[in-house]
């Protein structure tokens, strides 16, 4: 008995000897001319028609896979490549926005007496009790403890303690920061106390005195510490109350600390 698979081979080797033939006689003449080899052609024809077509969709199968394949990795050849123009892209809009906040410095140092040194900011204090930051300057860089902290917009706070190559800076809105200030319209004094909050307090201020929302508040420099005039916030809300001596002022400070990257801190001209 024969087996399936002898059987098999069999039929493809009828099939290849079919095909040879028809293509032997094709090359000898171009139409089949006597009885046999018009029979041996109508026979052999469907089987050469169908082997042509297996290796025409095999070939078309082989095609599109190698298609789809360059494509894939040309797909990712472009994706690191976009990757790479992404990545230049938004380091260039950080050195532009760098450079902007920098010409901001530049502009506002040129007006004061003081010499100065650039800081950028480096951590922050996560508690919610607490409003500090940290700088990569410290002793090295001509820092100490009391020196005023500041921006273009206004004033950040002061440094506490200073090491080497780092200075922890106490922000305005700390509840242990105190800032002798003054309205600037009406030239009202008082304390801007912070509260561990976004806002600040103006304190001490009597209730007699004309105080609205939306004038704004500066450092008197009677505290030795911040220089007089640069801007600590405006006003947000007045409440009077009869039963108290001193009006309660909500200060909306000028400097967004969210958004704090670098600063400037001020040593005073000898």
């Amino acid at each position: 008995m024969f087996s399936r698979k002898m059987i098999i081979l069999v039929l493809i080797a009828c099939i290849i000897g079919f095909c040879f033939t028809v293509m032997t006689l094709s090359s000898r003449h171009a139409l089949p001319s006597s009885t046999a080899e018009q029979v041996t052609f109508s026979l052999v024809s469907p089987f050469q028609s169908f082997v042509n077509a297996s290796i025409d969709f095999t070939k078309g199968i082989w095609r599109t896979y190698f298609l789809a394949v360059l494509a894939v990795e040309e797909n990712r050849q472009l994706n690191r490549q976009l990757g790479q123009a992404l990545k230049i892209q938004n380091r260039y809009e950080e050195l532009e926005l760098e450079n902007q906040r920098l010409k901001k410095f530049v502009n506002f140092t040129g007006s004061l007496e003081h010499s100065y040194v650039a800081a950028q900011v480096i951590a922050r204090d996560p508690s919610p009790w607490f409003k500090t930051i940290m700088i990569d300057k410290g002793v090295q860089h001509g820092l100490q403890k009391g020196n005023p902290v500041m921006v273009s917009e206004g004033i950040v706070g002061q440094v506490t303690e200073a090491s080497d190559r780092y200075a922890k800076v106490l922000l305005i809105t700390d509840r242990n920061s105190a800032v002798d200030g003054l309205v600037q319209e009406t030239r009202v004094r008082g304390i801007v106390k912070g509260d561990s909050s976004e806002n600040c307090f103006f304190v001490y201020a009597l209730k007699k005195e004309d105080i609205k929302a939306g004038q704004v508040i500066v450092s008197s420099g009677l505290d030795q510490v911040f220089p007089k005039g640069l801007k600590i916030g405006s006003v947000l809300m007045v409440e009077k109350k009869h039963s108290q001596l001193f009006q309660k002022i909500t200060v909306q400070t000028s400097v967004d600390f969210d958004k704090l990257e670098e600063v400037l801190v001020f040593r005073r001209a000898d």
